[in-house]
Formats: C-alpha cells, sequence, structure tokens
C-alpha cells in the first residue's frame, strides 16, 4: 500500500489535528488545521487510507515544503492501474 506524505503549502502555525494516529481519513478530509495570514487553511488527505504519522503538533510553526503528515492509502496497483481495497 502506498505511503503517502502530506507536504504544507504554506508557512503557518498548527491550530487543530481533527485526526488521530492510526484514524482513517477519506479523500479530501482534513487532516491538519493551519493558522496562516489570519485564516484558518483547512489540510487535506490527498487519498483515503489511515493516519500512520503526524509529524506536528498544535502549535508548532510550519514551513512551506514541511511534511506535516503520513497516511498509507487504501488503494493499491494492480496491473498498472488503481484499485481501491474493500
Amino acid at each position: 500500500m502506498p505511503e503517502i506524505k502530506i507536504v504544507m503549502e504554506v508557512a503557518g502555525r498548527i491550530c487543530a489535528t481533527p485526526v488521530q494516529v492510526g484514524g482513517t481519513v477519506a479523500d479530501g478530509e482534513d487532516v491538519v488545521v493551519v493558522e496562516a495570514m489570519k485564516m484558518e487553511i483547512p489540510v487535506q488527505s490527498p487519498a483515503s487510507g489511515t493516519l500512520t504519522s503526524l509529524l506536528v503538533k498544535i502549535d508548532d510553526l510550519v514551513a512551506e515544503g514541511q511534511a506535516i503528515a503520513i497516511v498509507v492509502s487504501c488503494a493499491r496497483a494492480i496491473g498498472g492501474l488503481s484499485a481501491t481495497t474493500i
């Protein structure tokens, strides 16, 4: 199963982590909320799967390009195609 790093697109401060390590996430679900430029910006999972690692905690300052979480996707490659595990 593919391991996907979630990387910050903007610098800011972590203000919420709505998903616990070990929890399942859906494609597009908020994994972390970052405060940047006086706004709260959700950072979403790019794929469905399990949040296996949260590399930040609330009040951490994060930089653009910094990895913040790891999701193991429930999709797997079958003959060059992607299929969701049921």
